[in-house]
């Protein structure tokens, strides 16, 4: 899946916020003889300005760094709860008050002063392979623990200590590309965070219209997957007929973590655009025999790492399963972001140019204005690019795992791969992601458990005979290893019954 957060920048340090005056001119007392001098406060105030708007320099970000880290320190070396509570408060307002430059600074000390002392730990490994007794295996996960983790615990003392540290989570991540010995900070906060925010302590919630208004801003602002066009759309959504359901967590009051919006049919949906449709007809809930999940959204980038998405589909299943009995097919209709960069990457390492002037052939095709009005061609299309997507999400693969992320994820969470429709999603993003393809992973739960073991333990798709036969027929079946798309054993046949509207 797709995830997006929204979050808003620091104001920059030195700012000058109040109205700037009127330029003005004091002469001092004098005759006004040659050697007097006028003081220009206009331009005084403008020297101030530009001073204030240059970025730190290396030395002032360290040391404004070193001034948090000290705090840090000091909160570390702290026994009393109540003062604890105040220099967390303290250290996190230092910490919030660095700009770019010296939050990275601060990270970098973070990993140089609080990470295990590397003799300590070889001495508890030491002791450990020459005696492996409890107390010695108690004594080597202590060595092993960076101190950092016992900080950020402390930290979370602060009123509102666990938003602001998700939040450093957030940064730690953004950096984490051009600053790779940040992934130990990184491994710390996933080791919290999933203990800070296992199901225990979240609280499932159904989003309606009743809802306040501060949690439908965030819907509409976080949606990552169909993007919602403001009040009239989100009210359809969240008609009868639609359910959104959310994850809270009481350290985030008002703040949906993860949330997924579902449409209430007959049949299982082949195409997108009309369960997104603001007007289309409000049907009768209790007619309907299908659960869709079109839509599924991670809120905070700064929680990454931690699982909500597997928890999250399963209980809005059992609720909805109990609220509609009539519901018994529970399934997704889901876009296959990874097709076309796959599919381009297959063109470039083709060994065979028939093959490699195929495949940039069908590129050039989709990259056409409007292809799919040519019913003709939309038809020749099909039948080779819903042929080649099968392959790919049978086959081709990063390690073990499936190369497609919502593949990944759906599998996982015991679904399995039941259709491919062609032209489900016509949006720009549709379109140039996969052709406007996407697929229905269906959830049966009597499956669900068996359906995730096979995956976790043997990385195996569950896929229908359908998906099986439309990979055979595509062009690279005959040579997996070419392109980038290597034939497993990995592949489980499941039956093709699926109700359709």
């Amino acid at each position: 899946m797709r995830f997006r957060v929204a979050a808003s920048a620091p104001p920059q340090r030195g700012a000058v916020q109040a109205a700037a005056p009127r330029a003005a001119a004091v002469k001092p007392r004098g005759n006004g003889r040659a050697g007097s001098s006028w003081i220009d406060f206009s331009g005084l105030l403008q020297r101030l300005r530009r001073a204030a708007s240059r970025p730190l320099s290396s030395r002032d970000a360290n040391a404004s760094a070193r001034r948090a880290l000290a705090l840090c320190h000091a909160l570390l070396s702290e026994r009393g709860e109540v003062s604890g509570a105040r220099l967390a408060r303290e250290a996190l307002a230092a910490y919030q008050a660095l700009d770019a430059a010296a939050s990275a600074a601060f990270f970098d000390l973070l990993v140089e002063e609080f990470s295990p002392d590397p003799a300590a730990l070889l001495r508890a490994v030491e002791r450990y392979c020459g005696e492996p007794s409890q107390s010695n295996l108690i004594l080597l996960q202590l060595a092993a623990e960076p101190p950092r983790q016992e900080l950020f615990r402390r930290l979370n003392m602060a009123p509102g200590g666990t938003a602001r540290l998700v939040d450093m989570h957030r940064r730690v991540l953004d950096g984490l590309g051009t600053h790779p010995h940040w992934q130990g900070i990184d491994a710390d906060f996933v080791h919290l965070l999933r203990s800070w925010f296992n199901r225990g302590f979240l609280s499932l919630q159904r989003i309606d219209w009743r809802t306040p208004a501060a949690v439908l801003e965030k819907l509409i602002a976080y949606e990552a997957v169909h993007a919602i066009q403001g009040w009239h759309d989100l009210r359809r959504r969240l008609e009868c007929d639609r359910r959104c359901y959310a994850y809270f967590h009481p350290a985030l009051p008002e703040e949906p973590l993860i949330f997924i919006e579902v449409a209430l049919t007959r049949g299982v949906s082949a195409t997108v655009q009309p369960l997104l449709d603001p007007e289309a007809p409000v049907t009768d809930p209790a007619a309907a025999d299908c659960a869709m999940f079109y839509s599924i959204t991670n809120c905070q980038r700064g929680l990454h790492g931690v699982s909500f998405g597997n928890l999250l589909i399963k209980q809005v299943a059992e609720v909805l399963g109990r609220e509609l009995p009539r519901v018994k097919t529970f399934a997704t209709i889901s876009p296959v972001p990874g097709f076309r960069a796959w599919l381009a990457g297959c063109a470039e390492r083709a060994e065979h140019e028939p093959e490699r002037a195929q495949l940039m052939q069908l590129l050039a095709s989709i990259d056409a204005p409007r292809w799919f009005e040519d019913a003709a061609r939309s038809a020749e299309l099909e039948r080779q690019l819903t042929a080649l997507c099968a392959h790919y999400l049978l086959h081709a693969r990063n390690g073990q795992e499936p190369r497609d992320p919502v593949a990944r994820f759906h599998l996982l969470n015991g679904a399995r791969l039941a259709r491919l429709n062609w032209l489900a999603d016509r949006s720009a993003a549709g379109m140039r992601q996969s052709a406007g393809m996407m697929v229905n992973y269906v959830y049966r739960l009597a499956e669900v458990e068996r359906n995730h073991e096979a995956y976790a333990r043997e990385r195996r798709v569950i896929a229908s005979r359908a998906l099986h036969r439309l990979a055979r027929q595509s062009l690279l079946a005959r040579g997996h290893g070419n392109a980038g798309a290597r034939r497993t054993d990995s592949v489980a046949v499941a039956p093709d019954a699926l109700p359709s509207q």
